[in-house]
């Protein structure tokens, strides 16, 4: 199990020798470290934000306690610690990171050689799904090159000529590519049915026997799959989707947290309060953007 990790508060510290190249989807967004990017309006067709290419050096730390869209982050250099699943992990060259809406947001470069990696970060409206799907890795790994080589040829144009035809095909390459590592569509659509099936009835109990039947296979070759495609084993799968299930009824509704435990499978509140705490560092009721109960 995930171990619990301290309090973290909203941060964004680039420290001075890291540099950025970074376009966003609109100049409407008032944040300062966004002012000098380009503007490519072609983003807003894939709901992406923003995204850039990063150098980062200490104490670069970026915390958002409330990411209301997906992020993902693909690296092709040095290493930097990311905070997955509750714990803190290391994310170096040749692995990417898919973080869903509505969780905990947080990593940060460490002393010594720079951390370098490409970044897309998407809006999620409230009536599409995620990139981030049932079947999603979390962290894994994955050839940044593609992505990062669209990303500065869409920071070259639309910081140049910004031709809207070729902005276009920059964005929609950059969005494929992030594509490529949400929705592994080689894993077999045994197991990516098993995970949607499970993500739309949390609420049942689960259990590694069950998984395999509903994969036809064995337990043992059910774990082998999880292991190679999604980093992780059958049942803490299964908890992901539940704590993620949680983080998003936390955030847009204002059920009771034994209302919610519920629906995301917990019977007893207080098992759900502290494996959510474990994953999250927050208790359900002092999640931030928490509305208030019925």
């Amino acid at each position: 199990m995930a171990k619990t990790h301290a309090p973290l508060s909203e941060t964004h510290t680039l420290g001075a020798q890291t540099r950025q190249w970074v376009v966003r989807a609109s100049a409407a967004d008032p944040r300062p470290w966004l002012q000098d990017a380009p503007v490519c309006p072609a983003l807003a067709q894939h709901q992406i934000a923003h995204l850039g290419v990063c150098r980062a050096v200490a104490p670069y730390r970026i915390v958002r306690t409330k990411q209301s869209g997906t992020y993902f982050l693909a690296c092709f250099g040095g290493r930097g610690r990311f905070l997955v699943e509750g714990r803190w992990q290391t994310c170096g060259a040749g692995t990417a990171c898919l973080l869903p809406p509505h969780i905990l947001n947080a990593f940060h470069a460490e002393p010594g050689a720079p951390w370098e990696f490409v970044w897309v970060r998407y809006d999620q409206p409230t009536d599409q799904r995620p990139i981030a799907g049932a079947s999603s890795p979390v962290l894994a790994k994955f050839d940044p090159e593609p992505v990062r080589h669209a990303a500065l040829g869409l920071h070259h144009e639309a910081k140049g000529a910004a031709v809207p035809a070729q902005m276009q095909h920059w964005a929609d390459l950059v969005h494929a590519y992030v594509l490529r590592f949400a929705r592994p569509w080689q894993v077999e659509d045994r197991l990516w049915l098993v995970w949607e099936g499970v993500a739309a009835h949390l609420d049942e109990e689960w259990s590694l026997e069950r998984l395999a039947r509903l994969a036809h296979m064995s337990t043992e070759h059910l774990r082998r799959l999880c292991h190679r495609q999604l980093g992780r084993s059958p049942m803490h799968q299964v908890i992901f989707l539940r704590m993620r299930r949680a983080a998003e009824l936390l955030s847009t509704t204002n059920d009771k947290v034994e209302t919610i435990a519920n629906a995301v499978g917990y019977q007893n509140p207080f098992v759900f309060s502290n494996t959510f705490k474990k994953w999250t560092g927050w208790r359900p009721s002092e999640f931030p953007g928490r509305a208030k109960e019925k």
